[in-house]
């Protein structure tokens, strides 16, 4: 099967990164990260979702979180260097970042923004992100997709 390369999968083939496409079966109706990780025999907490927000200070920025958590928004705030954050609205995350929901990936943004990715990534040799379309996951080591985005590795969900 031939896989469509996304700007993600571009982006990482031009870093001389290491990772490979994982094609999944995609349900229009149940884009969730833990009907993903089933579909992809893995566990969730591997699984992570890509979430963009904005702070009252320093604008757009992203929080890449384990699929069966939610983005603690006065944590990410704090390490963002912001007052508040909020999640931006659905209509502008395709022309923030070039991708759709369920389809968003920390790689290959049509800018690139501050990058914030939950500590218990670095619990796993390897873990799931989206690359870039629906139907498609990357699996990556930590260590790789914090250097190939310049993420900053934090708490942001709570608990």
């Amino acid at each position: 099967m031939k896989i469509e390369k996304t700007n993600a999968v571009r982006m990482l083939d031009k870093g001389h990164a290491h990772y490979s496409l994982v094609p999944y079966e995609c349900d229009e109706s149940d884009l969730s990260a833990a009907r993903v990780a089933s579909m992809l025999g893995e566990d969730v907490e591997r699984v992570f979702k890509t979430l963009v927000l904005r702070g009252d200070r320093t604008g757009i920025f992203v929080c890449v979180v384990p699929g069966d958590s939610e983005v603690d928004l006065k944590a990410a705030a704090r390490v963002s260097g912001n007052k508040s954050a909020a999640m931006v609205h659905l209509k502008e995350l395709f022309p923030l970042t070039g991708y759709i929901r369920g389809g968003c990936s920390p790689v290959g943004m049509k800018k690139r923004y501050p990058t914030y990715i939950h500590s218990s990534c670095t619990d796993f040799d390897y873990i799931y992100v989206s690359a870039g379309k629906r139907g498609l996951q990357m699996k990556i080591a930590p260590q790789t997709l914090i250097e190939f985005t310049g993420a900053v590795v934090a708490g942001l969900i709570a608990g």
